[in-house]
């Protein structure tokens, strides 16, 4: 579990961050979800270490990140595995050597174990015999489940998606979400996806935080999404005509 427990974190001129709390579960797929601007790669910046808060709590399985030394926070990095949202493969190295890259720089494997554990990453990802393809070579789609094989390479605790769907067709979309889903459940891992797709949100949201002016403004399951009388959710999930007609036939 993540826990984040009233943090500050500001700009010159910029409060961004505003007494935030949420809970993050082991074992389901936790969903950060807000309009632009609001707040949520700066959160997941500071969960992850990239930024500093100014005060408050980031607790991984009960213990302080911002209070451990250099060590125990590298510590505690090689257990988080990051799908970005471009996919961020290199494009000089082949889908294998993409897999490999983090166990060659925080592992002592020996490239035949490094071979082994891309091959099944890549099975796990419906991608084998993938290995010696380019990222050029390969979808939208492909680019994201690699991008996930070499999230999990090093058998993280916990995962962190930003956009995961961002660019990819609706029917690769929940691919890709019901693959997230499916290795959160597999591996227990603790799982934080940062989306906009309400797709997504309904399909995989098992807790859900919407983060509004950052500030946590509204915690729940994506059963509960849908009914809130909340203003500012509502505002953010039926800003379509389209879901404003779903709400409608929901609430008849």
């Amino acid at each position: 579990m993540i826990e984040v427990k009233h943090i500050n974190k500001s700009f010159p001129g910029n409060h961004v961050l505003k007494d935030f709390d949420a809970q993050f579960e082991t074992g389901k797929v936790n969903l950060i979800i807000g309009q632009s601007g609001s707040g949520k790669s700066v959160l997941t910046k500071c969960i992850v270490g990239l930024m500093g808060i100014d005060t408050g709590e980031i607790l991984y399985d009960g213990i302080d990140f911002s209070k451990m030394n250099r060590k125990e926070q590298i510590s505690i990095r090689k257990q988080i595995g990051m799908l970005f949202q471009g996919s961020a493969l290199f494009d000089s190295l082949t889908v294998e050597e993409n897999i490999m890259f983090p166990l060659k720089m925080f592992t002592d494997m020996s490239k035949k174990e490094m071979i082994n554990r891309a091959n099944f990453c890549l099975e796990r990802v419906n991608l084998e015999g993938r290995n010696k393809l380019f990222p050029a070579e390969c979808s939208g789609g492909m680019q994201k489940r690699i991008a996930i094989a070499r999230a999990i390479s090093m058998n993280p605790k916990y995962l962190f998606c930003d956009e995961p769907n961002s660019g990819l067709d609706p029917s690769t979309s929940i691919v890709v979400d019901n693959l997230i889903k499916e290795i959160t459940h597999e591996y227990n891992m603790t799982t934080i996806v940062i989306t906009h797709d309400m797709n997504s949100v309904i399909e995989i949201g098992e807790t859900i935080v919407f983060i509004y002016k950052g500030e946590s403004w509204w915690k729940g399951t994506k059963e509960e999404i849908i009914r809130t009388d909340n203003p500012e959710i509502n505002d953010f999930v039926y800003a379509s005509k389209f879901m404003k007609n779903l709400k409608g036939k929901l609430s008849i």
